[in-house]
């Protein structure tokens, strides 16, 4: 079977890699760049810092910050607008997944006209946009390595997955000492997620050969470096580590898609404001424990990757080792649940058959190798409310 991979075209991959920003924007062609990212990215210098070193290589650019956690549809439109104002020919996300997925919606926005909403999964869109630089900021989304963005619908709500080509970054820089500053707290959901990424790419049903050698690695990566880049925030060889398993989590998702973590932590996100790292380590073992039976191979080899099985254990014994582990993970990475984290019980019970709902018409939950009904999902969510 011919399988179709997709990845950024240039990726500079290193600590200090981000001094190389100028060069990242010339080989595209490029002059006039718009730099999309946050309040907190500003405050830090590091905004700055880019303007700086573009303007000294007699580059153009403009900042947009914007941003917020979780983007809009209408906080789309300022975007747009900058886009246009600026007259740029090319847009760099900087930051976490939030302003990545913002810049690849700017990009596609501010070329093609009309709304995310005419945009989202299952149409895939590969038409005309502007060329993307992803920079990211934390270990987790792989949002630079990737053909998706995830924009919120702000009149419905929905967290609305929007895949193609056109989202895909033309050039990734991948510096680790960007993330040498990550709390603890965005540490382990960035970390979680990008495990989560890493699995659900393994056990997709759109899995290959490709995204499974990168899986696979990404896996083993996390599992030997997470829990010391969460108590050891400034270790270079973990924080190093976990940003080349991030990145290569990204492509191997992006190739082979997410399943049913990915399908119910949106929804959830979307009605609580849960981040969405936070909202898949939330998930993550409960839907893992539901998924087992249907391809315990698969889990089983993702359970060895990661250090919790030994390869003369059966395959049955490895998976159920794996759900143990990221049981040990969300306890000792002090992930919440949604009663510690402030939901309210009767607004999460009320809210459930629409998650539920929502879930399912992302499409996601049919990559799962088990695929669970509406009820069984509705089940999913009331286990981990207090769990």
């Amino acid at each position: 079977m011919t399988q179709l991979i997709r990845m950024p075209a240039f990726v500079r991959v290193g600590g200090g890699t981000l001094s190389e920003i100028a060069t990242a924007v010339t080989e595209l062609g490029a002059t006039r760049p718009l730099i999309v990212t946050d309040a907190f990215i500003v405050s830090t210098g590091l905004a700055q810092r880019v303007t700086d070193m573009l303007t000294d290589a007699g580059v153009a650019p403009a900042v947009f910050s914007d941003t917020i956690p979780d983007p809009t549809t209408a906080s789309l439109e300022a975007g747009v607008a900058a886009v246009h104002a600026h007259r740029a020919d090319v847009v760099i996300g900087l930051g976490g997944g939030s302003p990545i997925d913002t810049s690849k919606a700017l990009a596609v926005l501010s070329v093609r006209g009309g709304t995310m909403r005419e945009l989202k999964a299952p149409l895939s869109y590969s038409g005309e946009a502007l060329p993307i630089i992803a920079i990211p900021t934390t270990a987790g989304t792989g949002s630079e390595a990737t053909q998706f963005t995830v924009i919120s619908d702000s009149d419905t709500g929905e967290k609305m997955l929007c895949a193609g080509h056109s989202y895909l970054p033309k050039s990734a820089i991948v510096d680790f000492e960007l993330t040498l500053s990550m709390p603890p707290r965005l540490t382990a959901d960035t970390g979680i997620d990008a495990l989560t990424h890493a699995i659900e790419a393994f056990v997709s049903i759109k899995s290959n050969g490709f995204s499974d050698a990168l899986a696979l690695s990404a896996i083993s990566t996390i599992g030997q470096h997470l829990r010391t880049a969460y108590l050891e925030p400034t270790n270079r060889v973990a924080r190093e580590a976990m940003m080349q398993a991030a990145f290569f989590a990204g492509i191997a998702f992006s190739n082979a898609s997410v399943a049913l973590v990915h399908a119910m932590s949106r929804p959830l996100g979307a009605h609580f404001h849960v981040a969405h790292g936070m909202a898949n380590a939330m998930l993550f073992a409960a839907v893992t424990e539901f998924s087992l039976g249907a391809n315990d191979a698969r889990y089983a080899e993702c359970a060895r990757a990661l250090g919790v099985a030994a390869p003369t254990d059966s395959d049955e014994s490895a998976a159920a080792s794996l759900v143990s582990e990221l049981h040990a993970l969300r306890s000792e990475l002090s992930v919440p649940t949604p009663l510690k984290f402030g939901v309210d019980p009767d607004e999460w019970a009320r809210k459930i058959p629409l998650m539920a709902e929502q879930a399912i018409a992302s499409g996601s939950h049919l990559n799962n190798p088990r695929v669970p009904s509406a009820p069984e999902i509705e089940k999913i969510y009331r286990s981990i409310y207090s769990d």
